[in-house]
């Protein structure tokens, strides 16, 4: 974790303020999560989908050969299996449809959490405001910096791995840059230098930090209100606030903890895998029909295309189910943070803050 000068964060809590180096793991380029070029390298999109294509050309290879050698006619009628390569691939874009709601739906959430982060810290700038300038600055700080904590704590479960998530290739590192498995690790440190080490053990015993955090910030914010630092109407909007966090916690919550319907995902591979196993069979009476016998070896090379394509869309779909897991396309929660971060600490008049997540190779946290 990188560091900077110590700062307070408030009334005798003796945080230090770090430049975060939000949930690193030993290997940078497994840690993205968004990718942010123009396209994909076709190569890229290729070496990560290819093992469908290459298990459909060594599957239709002996089919043809056997077909070509002995004279017999294994073809299937085409226009039956046509039939159901259309009804796959209306079910795949079904499938994909609804795993990219799940998807937007996150950003969009994650968009109202800047939104709402923005309006509480010029809040508490505008709110708290007595003769004893000194301590309006220590407990807008406080303030501040325990809602970053409650960011980082919530940024941190959402990564956490459940059943139906692709955690193999987390652990790996197959296919895409991940959140290695020991990000959670990092949690504590990180949260513990933004808040003070005796408010954070109370928080290490509970199911759900994040929601404990929001709730010790609700209560300070009633005693402020008890104290006179504001009215009842400033009081009433900090906790519209507060309820909107909430909320907001709760929505990302739903996406991560329930999955897209298990029925739904696994109708679709097995209609994928049918309809592959099925397509080589009817190839053999398309290229059959030409008095070229040669025609007949397309089988294999038409058998392997058509099939990646298929078994890409609903990759595509698979990956997309999942937004806050770690993968090629998830929400960059680490990066939306940061920029939270930066905002509400130059609200606070900092100059030293740290600078926004820039992409590597393409992938952005």
């Amino acid at each position: 974790m990188q560091r900077t000068k110590k700062r307070g964060c408030g009334r005798n809590c003796g945080i230090s303020i770090p430049y975060f180096n939000f949930g690193a793991c030993p290997n940078p380029k497994q840690n993205s999560s968004m990718y942010t070029k123009r396209n994909y390298d076709f190569w890229m999109t290729f070496n990560w989908s290819r093992r469908p294509f290459f298990i459909a050309l060594l599957y239709a290879l002996p089919i043809t050969a056997l077909s070509h050698f002995t004279g017999i006619d294994f073809s299937l009628p085409w226009q039956p299996i046509s039939v159901l390569g259309i009804a796959v691939a209306f079910y795949l874009g079904f499938k994909n449809n609804s795993s990219y709601d799940r998807t937007w739906e996150a950003r969009k959430i994650w968009g109202g959490i800047v939104n709402n982060s923005r309006t509480f810290g010029a809040a508490l700038n505008s709110f708290i405001q007595t003769r004893d300038k000194t301590e309006d600055l220590k407990i807008r700080q406080r303030l501040i910096y325990r809602h970053i904590a409650w960011l980082t704590a919530l940024r941190y479960q959402l990564r956490l791995s459940r059943d139906w998530e692709h955690k193999e290739d987390r652990v790996k590192g197959l296919y895409s840059p991940t959140i290695c498995e020991e990000y959670f690790n990092n949690m504590d440190k990180e949260v513990m230098n933004l808040i003070s080490e005796e408010e954070f053990e109370l928080y290490k015993p509970k199911a759900n930090i994040a929601t404990q955090i929001m709730a010790t910030q609700s209560r300070e914010l009633q005693a402020l209100h008890d104290l006179g630092y504001f009215d009842g109407f400033r009081h009433v909007e900090f906790h519209r606030l507060i309820a909107e966090f909430y909320a907001d916690q709760g929505r990302s919550e739903r996406i991560k903890n329930f999955p897209f319907p298990r029925q739904y995902a696994s109708v679709a591979l097995w209609n994928t895998l049918v309809f592959a196993a099925l397509l080589p069979w009817g190839l053999l009476s398309v290229f059959t029909e030409d008095t070229d016998a040669w025609h007949i070896w397309l089988t294999v090379p038409f058998s392997g295309l058509i099939t990646w394509v298929f078994f890409l869309m609903e990759k595509i779909g698979d990956y997309s189910e999942n937004p806050f897991e770690g993968t090629y396309n998830d929400v960059p929660i680490t990066s939306i943070s940061r920029a939270i971060e930066i905002d509400l600490r130059e609200m606070l008049g900092e100059t030293e803050v740290p600078k926004p997540i820039a992409a590597v190779d393409g992938f952005l946290m």
